[in-house]
């Protein structure tokens, strides 16, 4: 199949104008912007994510945390993206989980017995859980 090129459609005219298209949003799988959010947009900014690092600590901590609890997870790092929280450190239901705001990952997580006299650094914010 040949490819076709503007020249061979338009031999002896301009080509046609085609209107500016802002560059290709990662999520979008058409590559067009709307200007609207769209679904793995909204989708990924619900979404929490767990660092390998948070991952292996869970695992060796037996910290399994269930669905109503990433909930609130959830809805505590929205409250703390929206006063501008970079690092915070969460404290739900006797685990501590240090997250990343801007990048929705959790980063850490310490159990109740892993908190004993503890210091937690490099953060900006503590968010308590109920």
């Amino acid at each position: 199949m040949e490819r076709i090129q503007v020249g061979h459609l338009y031999p002896n005219a301009v080509a046609p104008v085609q209107p500016k298209q802002r560059p290709a949003s990662a999520g979008s799988p058409s590559g067009v912007q709307t200007g609207k959010a769209t679904f793995q947009d909204i989708l990924q900014s619900h979404i929490v994510r767990f660092s390998h690092h948070a991952e292996v600590r869970l695992k060796q901590r037996g910290i399994q945390l269930n669905n109503d609890q990433l909930t609130k997870l959830g809805s505590a790092i929205d409250k703390a993206a929206s006063k501008g929280a970079k690092d915070s450190l969460m404290l739900l239901d006797g685990t501590a989980l240090i997250v990343n705001i801007p990048n929705r990952t959790v980063v850490t997580a310490l159990d109740g017995a892993s908190m004993q006299e503890h210091v937690f650094t490099q953060i900006d914010s503590a968010v308590i859980i109920s």
